[in-house]
């Protein structure tokens, strides 16, 4: 068979099949957008493991590395871009905007809005695949650049950063008395924008990932007891 199925790339593919269940469940009646979110961290969790866990198997060819990194992009783009996206559209889906748009026999106007909402997923999703293929198409230069100057930054906020904003953006609604379906638009397309903007981010030391490993992990736990409760 073609690919690699070793232990370097074992946490991508099921950071993979995570946003595919998260997908699932948050666009059917088999879920709920809350069990979407679920999924997200996971893959989230996964991601932040599965470089150091490639990185223990020094007699990697090449050919793996770059398949690492070309599996990788793929998962995170269905992971972190596609699943956010869904969450936000199956959230219009329980709010009944869908249903009552649809329903009106006068909802020119509020179509549009509907159209606009659904744009900016589409946009998300977009700019995910453009911050993923640029870094796929730049990484060798990358590569040679941070072993030269020690480059401690990324280029934009990570695609993975998808997996701290969009839960606390969720748990946040679930606490207040008003309706953040809107808002949570709002931030996919600031955090869509931030993917791709031509601006220096400082990466995290061990001890920024450990922080942002727990706040990940408190944040999961809540989620699970709002379900609980649903």
């Amino acid at each position: 068979m073609i690919g690699v199925y070793d232990y370097t790339v074992i946490l991508t593919y099921i950071s993979m099949i995570s946003g595919v269940i998260g997908i699932i469940t948050s666009m059917t009646g088999l879920g709920h957008p809350y069990l979407g979110v679920v999924f997200l961290m996971i893959s989230g969790l996964l991601d932040a493991f599965d470089g150091k866990v490639a990185g223990t198997k020094k007699s990697r060819t090449e050919m793996e590395k770059n398949f690492g990194v070309q599996i990788d992009s793929l998962s995170d783009l269905i992971a972190f871009g596609v699943l956010p996206a869904a969450i936000g559209i199956a959230q219009l889906r329980r709010s009944g905007i869908f249903t009552e748009l649809v329903r009106r026999q006068d909802y020119e106007g509020n179509m549009g809005v509907l159209v606009l909402l659904i744009t900016i997923a589409i946009f998300y999703v977009l700019a995910a695949l453009i911050r993923l293929a640029y870094f796929n198409a730049t990484e060798e230069e990358r590569r040679k650049e941070s072993e030269k100057t020690g480059a401690v930054y990324y280029l934009g906020v990570p695609v993975t950063s998808a997996a701290l904003v969009f839960p606390l953006i969720m748990i946040i609604h679930n606490f207040v008395s008003f309706d953040l379906v809107m808002f949570y638009f709002f931030m996919l397309l600031v955090t869509a924008v931030a993917f791709i903007l031509n601006i220096k981010v400082k990466k995290p030391g061990k001890l920024g990932i450990a922080i942002m490993i727990l706040i990940g992990i408190a944040e999961m736990i809540t989620i699970l007891l709002i379900l609980s409760n649903e």
